[in-house]
């Protein structure tokens, strides 16, 4: 037998060792044979091999000899078959365990194998479990779980056939166990293009939860693979975005048909999701039956069940869904949304898809939750108006192109739209998921044996559906998100598109002569003498000392207020700010600003005057500039000359800052009475 190995690893020593170092090494060796068990036979044999290196290295000729030949190529070690299994003992003491098992698992095969219930069988077979479990340590130190897996079941394998060693086997056994989840992870994990190891993955999870008595862990789970509930549920969340939306609902359904609950709401996310991103419909049909299936308390399927009513298409039911929810705080947000019911549906639908379904999975990668996409879908309008009923035919006819106003990036702020006594800042209700699905390392895991979570991983999901996001947080300069444009002129839109024209509203629109977008729209809410005085289409005001009397402004009641209205609105604003901080008090600040905006400077009021200070600000526009128009949300771009002093009791001034160009983007909303300043967007 050639032996992967020279005499300098043989023995133990660096090459550049001398002779006395050679000789302490040997005889440190000599003094620590190995104790698991080896015969008197092969420990001789291994302490002759020593000393044959011993001798070798401690001999300046000698060694000149064999470095030169190291150096011109020579690798390996000739051993004659009596000394064999003494080389593959010192090669598994030398760490290279991996060679070690292979070669001694080929020793023990046909033909070389050796006499039943011989020194040198018991020897071999020893010498194949010790190097075969501390190949796989090895195996899984570098991260490559399976292999290691491998190794261990070659030596369970090779034991069970040689009959010897049972507590060995036992211990690889337990070893294999506790690696799986490694292993599964391991497998899938790897590129697309393995598809042979994804797939084994699959299996091995499959069987892993089954053996598991489900996702809930229903048969003694603790023995199984080492992972109590709460390590399970670490391992899970981490698989989960190795797999696709549809691998994922298959294996749900199997766990859920063999009686895991938890699987069935999972089932039912999977196929949504699937369904969503691939344009197939009749997948959410499909998941509705799991979602009414799942039986856990405190849980209300009916808005989730609304949702899939409204993506195929049945507005009416997807209401009448939300209004038998047996959550009051959800039937109380959609009651007080500020605007129509649909947008409202929408919004919680756009919602629930982007923070609870559409995460997780391997194929689906989103940046926006677009509905119109979804119903501009050829197969979704097909089935959609298969499915007969009078909503989905009529919204399916219409081309649900309404929705595009929805965007989903705008996690919109309208409630403005109602009286100021009816205003409520209304937090949307579900959208929690991702929270809980948010990356883990998983070699906490591997440093950890007790648990990591909560129990209960869908019970959780369940019950962090129920928190709220907020759609507003309120600070001068965090950014403001923006409302959409009005859902009036979308249903208009419709109406035109069903019945065709309308000659009245058509009238109404008059593009300018270059046709400019901006025209129009400028046109349609501007009064008839502001449009003389605009410079083609640029709603641009350079600060002009023409000015409103505030008097006669306030409130502002304009249907289509003109853009030195809306100039003098904020004038406005600023000065009533500037009279309350300065100490004063504002007889018109309250009825040009929305209460929350009013109550923040009165906040800021307080505050100073507990630290004995107030502030001078004067804050003048130089321009303003009218960027987006409805009629009922007007945003503009305005330019200010600011400045403001902190000044004390004593009248010293603590702080003074001076912005010539001070660019601010102001929101401005109508109640039902009058406009407001809602919201601002400081340095934009």
């Amino acid at each position: 037998m050639e032996l992967p190995i020279d005499h300098f690893r043989l023995l133990g020593v660096s090459p550049s060792a001398n002779a006395e170092e050679v000789l302490r090494a040997f005889q440190l060796r000599l003094d620590r044979p190995p104790k698991q068990g080896f015969t008197y036979e092969v420990l001789a044999q291994r302490s002759e091999l020593l000393r044959l290196s011993a001798d070798l290295l401690s001999n300046p000729a000698e060694r000149q000899s064999y470095e030169l030949a190291l150096i011109e190529g020579s690798s390996g070690l000739e051993l004659s078959s009596n000394r064999e299994v003494a080389g593959l003992l010192l090669l598994w003491e030398s760490n290279s365990s991996f060679q070690a098992f292979k070669l001694a698992k080929k020793a023990l095969q046909p033909p070389q194998a050796p006499a039943l219930g011989s020194g040198r069988e018991s020897d071999l077979t020893l010498i194949a479990a010790l190097s075969c479990r501390d190949a796989s340590i090895e195996e899984q130190a570098c991260r490559r779980y399976a292999s290691g897996a491998d190794l261990l079941q070659e030596g369970i394998q090779l034991l069970q056939r040689m009959g010897k060693l049972v507590e060995e086997r036992k211990t690889l056994e337990t070893d294999l166990k506790t690696l799986l989840p490694y292993r599964i992870l391991d497998l899938l994990s790897r590129e697309k293009e393995d598809d042979k190891s994804h797939q084994e993955g699959l299996i091995l999870l499959e069987d892993f939860v089954n053996k598991r008595g489900g996702l809930e862990g229903k048969r003694n789970s603790e023995k199984i693979a080492g992972l109590n509930q709460n390590d399970f549920e670490l391992f899970f969340l981490q698989i989960r975005k190795f797999l696709t939306a549809k691998e994922q609902s298959k294996i749900y359904v199997n766990w859920f048909r063999r009686g895991s609950e938890d699987a069935g709401f999972l089932a039912a996310f999977s196929l949504i999701a699937s369904g969503f991103s691939y344009r197939k419909p009749e997948l959410l049909q499909e998941a509705r039956k799991y979602l009414r299936n799942i039986n856990v308390n405190g849980f209300d399927p009916m808005p989730l069940i609304g949702c899939l009513d409204l993506l195929l298409g049945d507005v009416k039911q997807a209401e009448s869904r939300f209004r038998s929810s047996s959550d009051e705080k959800l039937k109380d947000w959609l009651d007080n949304y500020p605007g129509e019911t649909l947008g409202a549906l929408c919004d919680y639908c756009r919602n629930w898809l982007k923070k609870d379904v559409l995460v997780g999975f391997r194929d689906i990668e989103f940046q926006t939750v677009n509905l119109d996409d979804w119903f501009d879908s050829k197969e979704v309008q097909i089935y959609v108006e298969q499915l007969e009923t009078k909503g989905a035919l009529g919204i399916a006819k219409a081309g649900f192109s309404f929705l595009s106003s929805l965007a989903p990036e705008q996690q919109i702020e309208n409630d403005f739209s109602k009286s100021p006594e009816e205003q409520a800042d209304l937090p949307m209700p579900g959208g929690a998921l991702d929270e809980i699905l948010k990356e883990k390392s998983f070699k906490s895991l591997l440093q950890r044996k007790e648990g990591f979570l909560i129990p209960g991983l869908v019970k959780k999901l369940i019950a962090k559906y129920d928190s709220t996001i907020e759609l507003i947080k309120h600070s001068d300069f965090k950014s403001f998100i923006l409302k959409r444009p009005i859902y009036t002129s979308s249903l208009a839109f419709i109406l035109l598109f069903i019945f065709g024209i309308s000659f009245g509203i058509l009238t109404q629109r008059k593009p300018s002569e270059n046709n400019d977008l901006n025209n129009i729209s400028e046109s349609k809410f501007a009064k008839p003498e502001d449009n003389k005085n605009k410079d083609n289409g640029s709603s641009e005001i350079v600060n002009s000392e023409e000015s409103l009397d505030l008097s006669q402004l306030i409130p502002l009641t304009s249907l289509a207020p003109s853009n030195q209205e809306i100039k003098s609105l904020v004038e406005s604003w600023l000065a009533g700010k500037a009279d309350i901080l300065n100490g004063s008090e504002s007889q018109f600040l309250s009825t040009v600003a929305r209460p929350s905006l009013f109550n923040r400077v009165i906040e800021q009021r307080k505050k100073d005057k507990l630290l004995g200070q107030k502030q001078i600000i004067d804050a003048n526009i130089t321009s303003i500039n009218i960027v987006q128009r409805s009629d009922r949300r007007i945003e503009a771009d305005v330019e200010l000359n600011y400045q403001d002093k902190s000044i004390s009791s004593s009248g010293e001034i603590l702080s003074e800052t001076v912005i010539p160009s001070l660019k601010v983007k102001y929101i401005i909303g109508k109640n039902k009475k009058n406009w407001l300043v809602v919201d601002y967007i400081s340095g934009n």
